[in-house]
């Protein structure tokens, strides 16, 4: 099945309630029905309407179904009539279907796509021809309630229905019931539904629960499902037959073990109003929603995010932030004492949250090698995590008498750092927990801020007391005075990646640069934040520092000059928590109290003057020539530049001759292009020329180009590879 991604997780086009939903069985589309009286199919890709809504009922449209071969759409209205539609053109194939006295409530397919089976609250069944759109035989009437729902079984001789407070079975061939009614549910039946292997039939209610049915002997399997607070007006099951996904009153999405009966993962909020109808994709990788808000809502059944929005924490703000060491995954945790692992690539949440800690988690970390996470929290321990299953590895740490604020790894993994609000630091041992020797006293308010250098021999903290220590990591005992210079707590320090500085960020606004070996401060103070400073951190490379703040926003400065790079990073809404480079540089990852976790292109704002329009999204090798020209290549494409980046000029004067010969209108050669690179070549306002892709390597050697107004005045270049 074809993995469709999705940009927009909240869909709106309905002017009245969206009543029904149905996925297509054969590609991307989605069909709806609603209180305004239409039809609307969706790209399931954008979220976009595909053409002009269907129109045709004088009710609002109560029911909708694909037949199973995808080629038609057929609907129910309170109109009291059944429609066909074209499910490519929109187009109605053919007149009403008619017969009913009151209003039809549910319609669906055979599995042949032969038959169309209705249900109305004039207490009828009717199965229809969806060829000819004739009745078959008589309508089935032995129901005493208004009929809610039907579903053909699988096996295409049987039908359920569930009208008032009962569900009955019929034979398709006899028109006959089935047994006896299945009964159990107190109020309204509003949903019935067959597992994919027609074995088990699910079932809905205003009495808030959900039964759970044997298709064979109609006995109640295991307890209800209870959960929801309002009446459950919708629920499906998984196309593997695992999972049962459950809509409410309650303005809620509930997914279900189908098996066990419990719950899986927090309800699905959003929606602003009740509830209508839910139903899996043909994958089972998306549930789509429909409610009385107006709106058709997309959601991962995995994980339970809105698809197409930014990473958010269902609930808990947010305070730290981890990478991976191979940059696969985002690890944050939160007040809600919840840590969550995220694709740093799609922003999807991976797996369950991990539970354990009783109070806020503070801080987040992976191991060197990845295989570990390990946490701290308000509730005064440490937790080790083994990184893939998500699962504790042992019991919690203690030691500590106040918020554990910081945890750190040693660079060879072998042990584990703590700071905490008791104005003290721990090592621990990483594999058994173990305390490593006493705590590290000497600072006078709470510890906030810890770090290794890299070749772990050092440990480096900052505290409220507006010091920073250095300790030695062997033996604990304190390295040199304190580093005094902050006038507030010093929530953050590090080392930079060649251990020759340390940074600090202060409650001050301000961060500072320290010799590591002297403990000297290192220029000025770095200055730009109007809030205090939550955290800081060296890029991998150790050219850049990185900040977050509570004025809501993300620095970043040259570690040399201490000069800011480019504007302030803004999208968060609330005080920025934590912020850190991705493993390669390329990305920062930040945290909020705004709920939310924010990735940021790491070189976008590391470019002189405006981003030149039409460059490629991420620029992988760029040079210049003597004459001020530039060459860059990203994307696989070679792309040249007028030098005055500043205008984000484009030169427009470029063109190539019949020689292959690149050059400007003033007779200025840039350079020739071998014979074999001509196909496909370009020349406008950029030149562009194809590298091939899939590895293969294009080498333009520039060792012997010749530059200058003329050619007696020869300059060169390295050369240089695009790989």
């Amino acid at each position: 099945m074809e993995k469709w991604p999705v940009r927009s997780s909240t869909w709106t086009g309905h002017t009245d309630w969206v009543s029904c939903l149905a996925y297509s069985p054969v590609g991307p589309r989605v069909v709806s029905g609603s209180g305004d009286k239409t039809v609307r199919i969706w790209d399931v890709e954008s979220g976009a309407p595909v053409g002009d809504p269907l129109k045709g009922h004088a009710g609002s449209v109560q029911s909708i179904a694909y037949s199973p071969d995808g080629r038609h759409i057929v609907s129910g209205s309170a109109d009291r009539t059944i429609r066909i539609w074209d499910a490519e053109s929109g187009a109605p194939v053919g007149d009403p279907l008619k017969g009913h006295d009151t209003s039809v409530r549910s319609v669906a397919y055979s599995p042949d796509s032969r038959r169309i089976v209705s249900g109305s609250y004039d207490k009828t069944i009717r199965i229809w021809d969806a060829e000819t759109r004739a009745p078959v035989g008589e309508p089935l009437m032995s129901h005493t309630d208004d009929v809610e729902k039907v579903a053909y079984i699988p096996d295409d001789l049987h039908i359920l229905c569930g009208g008032g407070k009962t569900i009955r079975i019929w034979d398709v061939q006899t028109g006959g019931p089935v047994g006896e009614p299945l009964r159990g549910h107190t109020l309204w039946i509003t949903s019935v539904a067959y597992s994919p292997d027609g074995r088990r039939i699910v079932s809905g209610s205003l009495d808030k629960t959900i039964r759970i049915w044997d298709a064979t002997t109609g006995a109640p399997v295991g307890d209800p499902l209870k959960g929801h607070i309002g009446g459950v007006t919708s629920t499906s099951y998984s196309p593997d037959g695992k999972h049962i996904v459950s809509g409410a009153g309650d303005r809620t999405i509930r997914t279900w073990d189908a098996k066990t009966g419990a719950p899986v993962g927090k309800p699905l909020e959003g929606h602003a109003g009740q509830i209508e109808c839910v139903v899996y994709s043909p994958d089972g990788r998306h549930i789509v929603s429909g409610s009385d808000d107006k709106t058709i809502r997309i959601w991962d059944a995995k994980t339970g995010a809105p698809v197409g929005e930014p990473s958010k924490a269902l609930t808990g703000w947010m305070y730290g932030v981890a990478y991976s060491p191979d940059g696969r995954y985002i690890a944050s945790g939160s007040n809600d004492s919840l840590i969550r692992i995220w694709d740093a690539e799609t922003g999807a949440l991976v797996g369950e949250p991990l539970a354990g800690h009783t109070d806020g988690v503070i801080c987040v970390i992976y191991s060197p090698d990845g295989r570990h996470l390990v946490s701290s929290s308000l509730d005064q321990t440490i937790r080790i995590w083994d990184a893939a299953t998500g699962a504790p590895v042992g019991d919690p740490w203690k030691g500590h008498t106040g918020t554990v604020t910081r945890v750190a790894y040693s660079p060879d993994g072998q042990h584990i750092l703590s700071c905490s609000t008791d104005t003290t630091v721990r090592i621990w041992d990483a594999q058994t927990g173990a305390p490593v020797g006493k705590p590290l006293e000497g600072h006078t308010e709470s510890v906030n801020g810890i770090s290794y250098s890299p070749d772990g021999r050092r440990i480096v903290s900052g505290s409220f007391d507006r010091t920073i220590r250095i300790w030695n990591a062997e033996t604990g005992g304190l390295v040199g005075r304190p580093l005094e210079g902050h006038s507030f707590g010093i929530p953050s320090v590090a080392y930079s990646p060649d251990g020759r500085h340390i940074i600090s960020g202060s409650h001050d606004k301000t961060i500072r640069i320290w010799d590591a070996e002297t403990g000297t401060p290192v220029g000025d103070p770095l200055k730009g934040h109007t809030e205090w400073i939550s955290s800081v951190a060296y890029s991998p490379d150790g050219r850049h520092i990185i900040s977050s703040s509570s004025d809501n926003t993300i620095r970043i400065w040259n570690a040399k000059t201490g000069a800011p790079v480019g504007d302030p990073l803004k999208g968060h809404t609330n005080d920025v928590t934590s912020t850190s480079y991705s493993p390669n540089g390329k990305h920062i990852v930040s945290t909020s109290y705004d709920k939310t976790i924010r990735i940021w292109d790491a070189k976008s704002v590391d470019s002189p003057g405006d981003p030149l329009k039409g460059r490629p999204s991420t620029t992988v090798t760029v040079m210049s020539s003597p004459e001020g020209g530039g060459l860059s290549e990203a994307d696989n494409m070679i792309q040249i530049w007028n030098s005055d980046v500043s205008r984000g000029a484009v030169p427009s004067d470029l063109h190539l001759d019949q020689d292959s010969w690149a050059n400007q209108a003033n007779g200025g050669l840039l350079f020739w292009v071998p014979e074999n690179y001509r196909n496909g070549l370009t020349c406008s306002a950029i030149l562009t020329i194809p590298t091939g892709g899939f590895g293969d390597v294009v080498r333009l050697d520039l060792s012997d180009a010749c530059f200058g107004g003329s050619w007696e005045q020869i300059k060169t270049i390295p050369s240089f590879s695009l790989k």
